[in-house]
């Protein structure tokens, strides 16, 4: 069976001309529809690069190697035809945007993702309708979803969009880059119960993560290790634990 998510040799630097710096080296990875992958490894390791570079940032080039989604190559796509073919990022610092409303931008995002798939809009009435239900399960009132994207929201509120943006838009593929930081655990409540209630037989997930705090309310089907670029050990969410308890450096080492 082919993996949702498949990358193959990857290699990736950040910045420009003679600036670029190499950081992901040989990344290879598979993420099966309907498993849920999470991806632990110390500062510098390429974690969020990898996001980064999967969803089309500025200023990330991949130099060699393979990135398809459900076979299709993502990597000669533009990031909103990535996130129309079902892609979704939630950002480890989501950004502000003043002026936009919250429903009218997850509205606006809906609708082009529909309308590049060739699927009615959403009308009013359900897209309300949605919100509404998915807002109070995330503990979001109306009232903060009239407000501008992330403008004077707590780190937590910030996170709880996120999965808010992710639950409404319903991606194929979702990656979470550190969602869990900055939280308290009430919010890690939250948030992981929002991840939980996304997971289904016909979506992948990836969950960049510190720490295993976070994975033991989404309960991943396997960990991997990524250091200096590349994935150096894989194991089932036991391996989450063994990390906790004697850090990276004697995981690394032993792969090593």
């Amino acid at each position: 069976m082919r993996p949702m998510l498949n990358l193959n040799d990857l290699h990736a630097t950040v910045g420009e001309g003679d600036e670029a710096k190499p950081i992901l080296k040989g990344l290879s990875l598979e993420v099966p529809a309907g498993e849920v992958h999470a991806i632990m490894g110390p500062n510098g390791a390429g974690k969020s690069t990898l996001s980064y570079v999967l969803t089309g940032r500025e200023g990330y080039e991949v130099t060699s190697g393979s990135a398809t989604l459900e076979g299709a190559d993502i990597l000669d796509m533009a990031p909103e035809a990535r996130a129309a073919a079902g892609l979704f990022l939630s950002f480890q610092y989501p950004v502000e945007i003043p002026g936009v409303p919250v429903m009218t931008f997850v509205r606006t995002a809906m609708n082009a993702q529909r309308k590049a798939r060739g699927e009615d809009e959403v009308s009013a009435p359900d897209f309300i309708k949605k919100a509404r239900e998915i807002g109070g399960q995330l503990n979001l009132t109306a009232d903060m979803l009239k407000r501008p994207l992330n403008v004077g929201f707590s780190g937590g509120e910030k996170k709880r969009l996120e999965i808010f943006q992710m639950m409404m838009l319903e991606p194929r593929f979702a990656i979470l880059d550190e969602t869990d930081s900055g939280l308290d655990i009430d919010a890690l409540k939250t948030v992981a119960e929002g991840v939980n209630v996304l997971r289904a037989p016909e979506r992948g997930m990836l969950v960049i993560t510190h720490y295993q705090r976070l994975l033991d309310h989404i309960k991943p089907d396997k960990v991997h290790v990524l250091s200096a670029g590349r994935i150096v050990k894989t194991g089932g969410p036991e391996l989450a634990l063994r990390l906790e308890e004697e850090g990276y450096d004697g995981v690394i080492g032993e792969a090593a």
